[in-house]
């Protein structure tokens, strides 16, 4: 039985990568697949085989964006604010990506209830961080997609989301707790009474999303947390895409290793950091591969290095020894998925909690991202580079995730909700 579904992801390349390779599966598997994506990403997802009805999450801009540009331009414009500790950021960078992702639910609420009656979807699917009550009310079944990280699903003897906290280590837990009340009380309050004015059930406190009829999220076993969720709740070790073009060297390999540095497509639009990093890797004997994002213009790279605005992550990361990363879940999942340690130069979000995680389990090194010494980055390249015993455990981690095949774990969850 054929049946239709639509997606709408957040206006990121991760949670629209992630959508992208669970929706890609079912495509195959004969099923309808619309996206309710942002506009910017208009051309982007029918290139793929993908049928677009897209929304405006704000005034349509004079001029074609480059997807997702709202919020590269927020990160370019917030940058600065990266170099406070988390719990400064909540004043300063969460609440105002809380009060943009608002501002963007409330201006296409009546897009998306017109699209729904358009599509007439089976199964509605969501990969974000904040409820849409249109897809909610619509009495279609809703599924939850957490791409970002589970902190993000509360409950549990676990660290506060966004803070970037140890697990072991509860002592800085309560006054992240008391700051996150202090300065997203009032955000909260408002958003609730608007979802329930719009027929939303009230929302879990302190949270911006409901749960759906299935929730999903993406992380894999050996990062995840210890603590009980309720069975409509399924973890995906991973949820890597299948739709990237394959990818050959364009150079050829030196005694060295071979690094991939990306600091993601918002990340990447601090040039200043992205060329402080380059350049002490500039001074090692490896070889580099370097996403460099949407001011590539702007990003010198040095003779042991080759890079582009936009690269096939998935079929790179493969080839690689080791991942530099902002520690945006989707690349933390894929580099795990692929068994490779990282380095992690968190800036903003879930990439404290990420880099945390990896660098208190083992499986990598945070480094303090705008204090880290040229000394620091280059000895835990090393350091990582030479642990045979670590890239032996990664290796077989690596194999393990494969094996549970998180993709196709989604698409039979997602498509038995359906039937």
């Amino acid at each position: 039985m054929s049946l239709t579904f639509l997606f709408m992801p957040e206006s990121a390349y991760g949670p629209t990568n992630n959508s992208l390779g669970v929706g890609d599966i079912l495509r195959r598997r004969g099923h309808r697949v619309v996206f309710a994506a942002e506009a910017s990403w208009k051309g982007k997802l029918e290139a793929l085989g993908f049928e677009e009805d897209l929304v405006d999450l704000a005034p349509p801009a004079e001029e074609e964006q480059d997807p997702g540009q709202f919020w590269k331009d927020f990160i370019r414009e917030t940058a600065p604010e990266y170099r406070k500790s988390t719990l400064e950021q909540q004043e300063t960078v969460t609440k105002p990506i809380w009060e943009g992702l608002i501002d963007g639910a409330k201006y296409c609420e009546a897009q998306l209830k017109a699209i729904i009656e358009r599509v007439n979807p089976d199964v509605i699917i969501e990969d974000n961080v904040l409820t849409f009550p249109a897809l909610l009310t619509s009495g279609k079944k809703f599924v939850r997609i957490v791409s970002c990280q589970p902190l993000e699903i509360r409950g549990g003897n676990i660290p506060p989301v966004f803070s970037g906290l140890p697990a072991a280590d509860r002592s800085g837990w309560d006054a992240f707790d008391a700051e996150y009340e202090r300065t997203h009380r009032e955000l909260w309050t408002a958003y609730n009474e608007w979802c329930v004015e719009q027929g939303t059930a009230p929302l879990p406190d302190l949270e911006f999303i409901h749960e759906g009829d299935l929730n999903l999220y993406v992380y894999p076993e050996i990062l995840d947390y210890d603590r009980p969720l309720g069975p409509t709740w399924h973890r995906l070790d991973s949820s890597v895409r299948e739709t990237e073009e394959d990818f050959t060297l364009p150079f050829e390999r030196n005694e060295g290793a071979l690094i991939y540095f990306s600091l993601g497509s918002l990340g990447s639009s601090d040039v200043e950091l992205m060329q402080r990093v380059i350049d002490v890797l500039a001074t090692t004997p490896h070889q580099v591969i370097v996403s460099k994002g949407p001011l590539h213009e702007e990003i010198k790279l040095a003779d042991n290095m080759w890079g582009a605005e936009f690269l096939p992550q998935t079929k790179i990361i493969p080839q690689c020894d080791l991942v530099i990363t902002h520690g945006g879940n989707n690349t933390t999942t894929e580099a795990l998925h692929f068994g490779k340690p990282m380095i992690l130069l968190p800036l903003f979000w879930d990439q404290y909690d990420n880099a945390q995680r990896v660098d208190e389990l083992g499986y990598g090194v945070r480094l303090s991202t705008y204090a880290f010494t040229d000394e620091e980055l280059k000895g835990a390249v090393e350091r990582l580079l030479g642990d045979t015993e670590l890239r032996a455990r990664l290796a077989a981690a690596g194999e393990e995730i494969r094996r549970r095949d998180g993709l196709r774990k989604a698409a039979d969850l997602i498509e038995q909700l359906g039937q």
